[in-house]
């Protein structure tokens, strides 16, 4: 039970606000819970925040004001605030910064009320304008949910008075609402699919897991296409049944809609959502209803971890191994590892699934830190692709090209059987440089130490960093010369130019997240493809996670080492994760697959490793390549990004900080660096890091919260610590 304090009594509210400390106010008439969401006044401003606890009332208590009123939520729950408090702990995040992530939701502080919604009806208009087929395919498109007249109006990219016209004749029906109601209602007794012996006996391992309701976390390995989704639904089903509510968080919102046709399937109603695509009608919907516990089951994005469950019981963490998981900007959290945590504090279970893991969850898992569930063949008749090397080296292509002969001959044959071929490619765009002939100089971006990469779909060279963009100019930026700026290297986009010429006649769909302008267009273009809309898919890392195209076998990886190069600490680990989730995308139906990946290091370890499907071998080798230096899992590193104005600041704030590393070498830590950034500027901004490494096991974030406290930054200079960096830009 929460405590409550009486009327006036002192109380300690936190807000989003920048400000490094809790505020105390006096409890409002009839007092307020801990927990309680409230409005209190700042300055002349009314704020939002939380009651926090009692207050300290260490100065003039006549100053003190009283809270103005208690928002009509439920309050946050104690197990809550702690999961923000060491959240917050784990990553030098301040709680104020914690706690936005929490209250993501527009208006939390609007009275329940009615409001006009707009849905697809049965009828059909007299007459059919592009316009308005827009509008219905939209709301269809929204499986039943109702939108407001302005979201309507944007997600079909026309105005209001287009979806007015539309009511006469029903095809759009308007209806009053309450503006939060309940998901329906998720049936857990519903059948699910037959499972074979292997699915069954990990799905039975899961839910006899959820039914102790104690913390565990599980890694469900599967090689793709053993049905690892079945299994985990049959998890989220045993916590239903215990009246508990679960979290499924995927890396891609394209990845939502078949998945939520999944669970539609298997329980008979559509889950809540949370994610960037929603509009802000449902985000607050889905906050609330999670508050109140009337959203028996979330599908969300990393974010969806910080909603106020109220009895949560299982996190799935899809496709763990993704990088997505990491965020690299405001809170640097990573939330596969935040799910741990969470669970930790709930008695709740975790299933970390992949078919590729991250090194940490496969050394956890080996070191029986968390346990492991493996299904090592494809569900029902489809078997797992034949994987070879095409080797680049002998094979002579033209300037300009980049699919080999063989990838040519075995496409070619694939489509003419009515097959589907993926050309993957992990770089978007149409070429990554854009080089004067005459000079010699590269076009890069005015604000960031990048190079524009040409978008020849939107005519624009884009920077990939901070997404300034330009019109493709005639002239070179740096010598005035016309007609002598060229396109190097391949993107997506000219790879699907090199294809239109080779596949005459063939449909051509690019799957790159830049060429959509919203998720909805994104999932409807997945699906069409998956309906056999195009004979080649030119995709970048998109196609990777986890989508299931029944009509494609071939997969043809135009550069295969592409990950291999420079030195990032995980270009192994991802580049085998990467190369063995796209091959996973051949073959996943009756008819069996091929992956071919064209490669000018056939003898790389990593390629031979991809090539014999030796996935424990490999992890073996990579785990002890790490232990031997200390490096992660097996070492911890925090990163620290200085960025400002002017550079040399900030090597002079490095350099200081550099050497009075005393309280990091008492724990055996050292400081590398100061050194600039991989990317040296963005948005106009100069960035410098140090890096710490430390042994594992030690107080790492305590030593850095010491070691950076005497600095005092002026002017628009910032400092950011990101503890177990993912990323080294």
């Amino acid at each position: 039970m929460q405590q409550h304090f009486a009327e006036n009594a002192l109380v300690a509210v936190a807000t989003t606000q920048p400000l490094d400390r809790l505020l105390d106010y006096r409890a409002p008439e009839g007092g307020c819970f801990q927990g309680a969401f409230v409005e209190v006044p700042l300055g002349p401003r009314k704020v939002q925040g939380v009651v926090w606890g009692p207050g300290k009332g260490d100065y003039d208590r006549s100053k003190i004001r009283q809270i103005l009123r208690v928002l009509d939520v439920p309050p946050m729950r104690a197990e809550m605030q702690d999961f923000l408090r060491r959240c917050g702990a784990y990553t030098l995040t301040p709680l104020n910064n914690m706690l936005r992530l929490a209250t993501r939701a527009p208006g939390l502080g609007d009275p329940p009320s009615m409001q006009k919604v707009y849905r697809a009806g049965q009828g059909a208009p007299e007459r059919m304008t592009d316009a308005r087929r827009r509008v219905m395919e939209a709301a269809a498109e929204m499986g039943g949910l109702s939108l407001t007249l302005r979201e309507l109006a944007e997600a079909a990219g026309t105005s209001p008075q287009v979806v007015k016209g539309l009511l006469p004749s029903g095809a759009i029906v308007e209806e009053v609402s309450p503006r939060d109601t309940a998901y329906p209602y998720l049936d857990p007794q519903t059948p699910g699919k037959t499972l074979t012996d292997a699915q069954a006996a990990a799905a039975a391992q899961l839910q006899a897991d959820q039914k102790a309701h104690r913390y565990a976390t599980t890694l469900l390995r599967g090689v793709t296409g053993s049905g690892k989704t079945e299994v985990y639904l049959e998890a989220v089903a045993e916590a239903l049944r215990q009246n508990r509510q679960a979290l499924v968080m995927l890396p891609e919102i394209a990845l939502s809609a078949e998945f939520l046709n999944r669970v539609e399937e298997r329980f008979g109603a559509r889950p809540a959502e949370w994610h960037s695509g929603l509009t802000m009608t449902e985000r607050r919907r889905a906050w609330r209803m999670v508050a109140e516990g009337k959203a028996q089951l979330v599908v969300g994005a990393r974010s969806a971890l910080f909603l106020p469950f109220q009895n949560l019981g299982l996190i799935v963490v899809d496709e763990e191994h993704d990088s997505s998981y990491k965020q690299e900007d405001g809170v640097l959290y990573n939330a596969r590892d935040m799910a741990v945590l969470r669970a930790s504090l709930l008695d709740a279970q975790v299933v970390l699934a992949s078919a590729t893991p991250s090194l940490e969850s496969w050394t956890n898992a080996q070191g029986g830190k968390y346990k492991l569930l493996e299904l090592e063949s494809r569900y029902g008749p489809a078997l797992l692709p034949e994987m070879r090397a095409i080797d680049m080296r002998p094979d002579k292509l033209p300037a300009n090209r980049w699919i080999s002969t063989t990838l040519q001959a075995a496409a070619r044959a694939r489509i003419e059987a009515g097959e589907q071929v993926l050309f993957f490619l992990n770089r978007r765009g149409f070429a990554p440089v854009t080089l004067c002939r005459a000079c010699g100089q590269q076009v890069g971006c005015n604000d960031c130490d990048a190079r524009m990469v040409e978008h020849r779909f939107l005519n624009r060279l884009v920077c990939h960093q901070c997404g300034e963009s330009q019109a493709i100019p005639e002239a070179c930026p740096s010598c005035g010369v016309e007609g002598k700026l060229a396109p190097v290297g391949p993107g997506v986009e000219r790879l699907a130019e090199e294809a239109a010429e080779l596949f005459p006649n063939t449909r051509i769909a690019v799957l790159s997240s830049d060429l959509y302008g919203t998720a909805r267009e994104l999932k409807q273009q997945v699906q069409e493809i998956a309906e056999g809309g195009a004979d080649i898919i030119i995709g970048t890392q998109l196609v990777a996670k986890g989508h299931n195209f029944p009509l494609l076998t071939l997969v043809g990886v135009i550069d295969a080492d592409l990950g291999l190069q420079g030195s990032d600490l995980r270009a192994a680990e991802r580049t085998f994760q990467l190369m063995r989730q796209v091959a996973g995308r051949a073959g996943r139906a009756d008819k069996p697959g091929t992956a071919l990946l064209q490669t000018y290091q056939p003898e790389h370890p990593v390629i031979r490793a991809i090539l014999a499907g030796k996935e424990q071998e490999f992890w073996r080798a990579e785990a002890d390549e790490r232990r031997a230096s200390g490096m992660p899992p097996f070492g911890r590193l925090a990163g620290i990004i200085l960025s400002g104005p002017e550079s040399a600041q900030l090597f002079d704030i490095g350099n200081t900080l550099a050497r009075n590393d005393g309280v990091l070498r008492e724990i055996d830590a050292q400081v590398f660096g100061p050194a600039p950034a991989p990317i040296a500027r963005v948005r106009g901004r100069h960035r410098v890091r140090l890096l710490v490494k430390a042994p594992k096991g030690v107080a790492l974030q305590n030593a850095i919260s010491h070691w950076i406290a005497p600095l005092r930054l002026t002017g628009d200079t910032r400092i950011a610590v990101d503890i177990d960096p993912q990323s080294f830009f």
